[in-house]
C-alpha cells in the first residue's frame, strides 16, 4: 500500500474534525437533540431508504445499531413504522410530519456550518461543489461494497 499524500492526510483530518463540529452544531443550533447518527438515519429515510437492513448497508453501520437508532426515533415521534407493502414480514420506515420539521431544522444547522467553513476558502462555490461530488462518490463506494457483499452471500 502506498503512503497517502499530504493532501489526503489533511483532508482526512479535516473530515474528522468536521464530524465533531457537525455534532456540536446539531446540539447548539437545534432544539431536537439529534445526534449526527440520528441525522444521517433521518436523512436516509427521508431520501427513500425505508428498510433497516438497507439503511445499515448505506450508512455503513451494523444492523443492531440501526435498530436501536430507529427505536429511539420512533419513540420520539420522528419515524413511523408500517408493514411492508410487498413483504408483510418487513417493516417500512417513514419520516413523520414532526420528523420532517426536525430534519429541516437540522439541515439548516449543518448546512449553515458547512457554508460558513466553505466561505473561508478561496472559492466557496467550488468547495461546496467538490464536497457535494465527494458525497456522491461516498454513495457510489458504499453501493459497490454492498454489491460485493451480496455477491459473496449468493
Amino acid at each position: 500500500m502506498t503512503e497517502p499524500s499530504d493532501d489526503a492526510r489533511a483532508a482526512a483530518l479535516a473530515l474528522s474534525r468536521t464530524a465533531r463540529m457537525l455534532e456540536q452544531a446539531l446540539a447548539r443550533d437545534t432544539t431536537s437533540g439529534l445526534s449526527l447518527s440520528d441525522y444521517r438515519l433521518l436523512t436516509a429515510v427521508a431520501g427513500g431508504e425505508g428498510r433497516a437492513s438497507r439503511l445499515a448497508r448505506r450508512l455503513a453501520v451494523g444492523k443492531p445499531s440501526v435498530s436501536a437508532s430507529v427505536e429511539s426515533l420512533v419513540r420520539r415521534g420522528l419515524l413511523a413504522r408500517s408493514a411492508g407493502i410487498a413483504d408483510q414480514r418487513a417493516t417500512d420506515l417513514t419520516v413523520t410530519s414532526h420528523g420532517h420539521t426536525v430534519l429541516a431544522d437540522a439541515d439548516r444547522a449543518v448546512a449553515g456550518l458547512v457554508s460558513d467553513i466553505a466561505d473561508r476558502t478561496p472559492r466557496p462555490g467550488a468547495t461546496l461543489s467538490a464536497l457535494a461530488a465527494f458525497g456522491v462518490a461516498l454513495e457510489q463506494r458504499q453501493s459497490e461494497i454492498a454489491a460485493r457483499r451480496a455477491e459473496g452471500r449468493a
